[in-house]
């Protein structure tokens, strides 16, 4: 299908297209025409991904600018997935056109899932895989090939790029992971540095959030990018997430530990050299009292690390004085470390701001804050001049050192708590000390400020006005999309009570109460013995997962629910829990039916899709709120309070909220999907407006405050209507578009200004009109919806007055 967009001609690669799908592409059309940053919220299972593609590759194929694209997504699955829809576009594109367009499409990953050396690439471990990696790879172990240490073995693979031509180290198309693999298996060429070295001449990107968010990442992998890059963070509901974690590090006694004996072990290593070839430190002595920063470790791919912090942060300055000489910095870093192993030394919770504690450092130990912020670039030059290849001993030295820098910094934004206790009831000491930040717009900020366009979309990111508050941008459009259907094909409902009208709710004053377990259980059992083959249930915690099992076993709850389907349980061990899936995927598939035990915020709620079969029904135990007592959350949750007004309680909603709803959009992956989602708890009622606009519009009043036997009744009827074939024709011009349904629908709204025929309007006027075009869509697709659901409200009314 081939249609315009203003004047984007828009290559589509299917013969129907969502109506959601054309008002999606519409607003990202708008978004990178006036160059600002939008907030999207598609439903799931509508094709976000491909409308994604089909829309930037167009106006980056279109205009002459040729503008690259950053596509980000969370989980390696994702990324595959969006390179595989990427490379069916690309394919129909040249079909259509009748010739091949000049692009190149490739994904990054981390070395152990794109290594081919045979002694490398069965390493389970990543950090195992990268060491050994740069000990093959790096400009240092070459020259002591070349200086005749016979020791060192290099990687074919990798040397064999510095034969070919730079930008041209692969073909033009679009490969995914597996063809890279198999393209470096056929030309003895590593996978790994092939897309690495190539990203410049990339037209799109695909790789996942840290390489871009993360200070230590990003300033190997992303630094080259050009600025009019337009930016796409998928699945981005987790995204203030990412952004903490990326600047926070963790410190613990056995990393101190670790860190003492890289320290030790460097210091061997500086004497060795000295007794060898003292020219060397006195050469980079020298290069560092002028101020000069080496350009092989700039332009090294394999720099032992890259800061921690942020560019616009970095110091242009000459190294301190006092850290200069390999053996002085040294010294100053076992100080360092054995001042922080005295401050391990205490038996309640402290917690300090940076600056508090640097002050507190500066009187017992003299160390200013300059040296410290020097700290990570000084050991990555001394690890250079060393050319040390084995670098394994030196991981927890470079978190120290990691810490040392962030630490002196930033002011503002983070907070040091220490917890001598692993738990409050624990009475041996394992002391954990958490640098941690609680502004997650730091991390984001650079890529605000660098690239023109930054897309923010997910399926589940409401309430999005929380978004721009928490990471400090403003956006051109906001916009939350209905989905559109000819018959309802999933069936949300708020269950508050069980059979015997007691309330139901994971409240911590009431979830361990006999009767609200008991009726969680009877829950279960009902809808284990309707539900065809797959039922998912999401819990708050494992914790509570754990205590509520334990309690069901004892009432004979499990063995009730086993004599319908077959029992799985998600685990912390992956493993575990990917065993559990297959066997929960084979007993839906074979017609046994199966339930599946899950924690919200685990890895099920996040990447796994229960599509079809694997899951006709979603129940969601409870409210999954954060556990609240955490020291790290109070704060966060103060220093939002403090510097953008946002108030505990409506983070603390709007966070448990976005879970939930991850956990209820697993089981709908598409419109010829269909599924029934319980809210179980009471408190969903008032919370109901913080769901998804197009999960919260498909609940209706007669469902937000059912027992349980009402909810069965709801669900029978459901499930019976669904089980009827439906009739293609009746999506047609509803839920389905076809060219001719395109046209109609742009010619309709024409004087709206919809597809932007406006093309003169003010930015202000594109952001105002948003909400103006979503009443005219779901005017237009809703109607047949609107009447069914009126005629299910009277017949509600009915039941009732019964």
């Amino acid at each position: 299908m081939k249609f315009f967009i203003d004047d984007l001609p828009v290559l589509w690669p299917y013969p129907k297209i969502y109506p959601e799908q054309y008002q999606y592409m519409c607003d990202i059309k708008k978004t990178l025409d006036v160059g600002g940053n939008c907030i999207l919220e598609m439903p799931s299972g509508t094709g976000k991904t491909i409308s994604l593609l089909s829309l930037t590759v167009a106006y980056q194929q279109h205009y002459p600018e040729k503008r690259k694209i950053i596509y980000c997504s969370r989980t390696m699955s994702e990324i595959e997935k969006a390179l595989a829809e990427l490379k069916n576009l690309m394919k129909f594109r040249a079909s259509e056109l009748g010739f091949t367009e000049e692009f190149r499409g490739l994904g990054l990953t981390s070395r152990k899932n794109l290594c081919l050396h045979p002694k490398v690439r069965h390493e389970k471990n990543g950090n195992v895989v990268d060491e050994k990696c740069r000990a093959m790879t790096s400009g240092v172990a070459r020259r002591k090939l070349e200086a005749g240490d016979e020791s060192i073995s290099l990687c074919e693979y990798h040397e064999n790029l510095n034969d070919l031509e730079p930008h041209d180290l692969i073909p033009q198309g679009v490969f995914t992971f597996d063809d890279v693999l198999k393209y470096g298996q056929e030309h003895k060429q590593c996978p790994y540095f092939t897309v690495r070295r190539m990203m410049a001449f990339c037209n799109i990107i695909i790789y996942s959030y840290h390489y871009l968010l993360d200070p230590k990442i990003a300033d190997r992998v992303s630094k080259e990018l050009s600025k009019d890059s337009i930016v796409i963070f998928d699945e981005a509901h987790n995204i203030d997430n990412v952004c903490i974690e990326a600047l926070s590090v963790d410190i613990t006694e056995d990393s101190l530990r670790r860190a003492s004996k890289g320290a030790n072990s460097l210091a061997k290593k500086i004497d060795d050299v000295r007794a060898t070839d003292a020219d060397k430190l006195q050469n980079e002595y020298q290069k560092l009292v002028e101020g000069l920063r080496e350009a092989e470790v700039a332009r090294d791919e394999e720099q032992f690390m890259s800061n921690p912090v942020l560019p616009d942060d970095l110091l242009s300055e000459a190294v301190p004085g006092n850290i200069r000489r390999a053996e002085h910095f040294i010294a100053f870093l076992k100080r360092f470390i054995e001042y922080l192993k005295t401050r391990m030394r205490v038996l309640n919770v402290i917690s300090e701001t940076p600056t508090s504690f640097l002050k507190h450092l500066r009187e017992l130990t003299f160390i200013e804050r300059k040296p410290l912020r020097f700290c990570s670039e000084r050991l990555s030059y001394l690890v250079n001049t060393l050319e040390l290849t084995e670098i394994e001993d030196f991981t927890a030295l470079k978190e120290i050192a990691a810490f040392a820098t962030l630490v002196s910094t930033y002011e503002t934004g983070f907070v040091l708590i220490l917890e001598p206790f692993e738990t409050e009831r624990s009475t041996v000491p394992n002391p954990v000390l958490h640098f941690t930040c609680l502004d997650a717009s730091i991390a984001i900020k650079p890529v605000f400020d660098r690239f023109k366009s930054v897309i923010i979309t997910s399926g589940t990111i409401s309430p999005l006005d929380m978004y721009p508050k928490m990471l400090n941008f403003d956006t051109v459009i906001q916009e939350s999309y209905t989905m559109s259907l000819d018959r309802k094909t999933f069936l949300p409902m708020i269950v508050t009570k069980g059979s015997d009208q007691v309330a139901i709710s994971s409240r911590f004053e009431i979830r361990n109460d006999p009767s609200v377990v008991r009726n969680y259980g009877n829950l279960l059992i009902e809808f284990s013995k309707i539900t065809p083959d797959g039922l998912v249930v999401f819990f708050p915690s494992y914790l509570y997962m754990e205590s509520i099992i334990s309690t069901w076993q004892s009432m004979g709850i499990l063995d009730e629910v086993w004599k319908y389907k077959l029992i799985l349980v998600e685990t912390p061990d992956s493993q575990e829990t990917a065993l559990a899936l297959e066997t929960y995927r084979t007993a839906c598939s074979n017609g046994r039916g199966a339930v599946m035990l899950c924690v919200a915020r685990g890895k099920v709620s996040e990447g796994i899709d229960f599509d079809h079969q694997y899951g006709r029904c979603v129940l969601m135990i409870g409210v999954p709120f954060q556990y609240t007592e955490s020291r790290i959350l109070k704060a966060r949750l103060e220093f939002l309070r403090e510097n953008y007004h946002i108030r505990e309680n409506d983070f603390l909603s709007f966070d448990a909220m976005r879970h939930a709803a991850q956990c209820l959009g697993r089981v709908l992956r598409g419109k010829d999907d269909y599924g029934i989602m319980v809210l179980a708890d009471r408190r969903f009622v008032k919370k109901r407006n913080q769901l998804p606009k197009w999960i919260n519009q498909a609940i209706l009043d007669a469902d937000t405050n059912l027992s349980t036997d009402m909810a069965m009744a709801a669900a029978k009827k459901f499930l019976r209507n669904l089980a009827q074939p439906a009739n293609p024709a009746d999506q047609e011009g509803v839920s389905v578009w076809s060219l001719d349904d395109v046209l109609r629908f742009q010619e309709q709204t024409k004087g709206i200004g919809y597809t932007g025929h406006s093309t003169d309007a003010p930015t202000e006027a594109i952001a105002r009109d948003t909400t103006k075009d979503q009443d005219e869509m779901d005017y237009l697709l809703d109607i047949e919806q609107t009447l069914y659901e009126e005629a299910r409200d009277m017949e509600y009314t009915a039941v009732g007055a019964t």
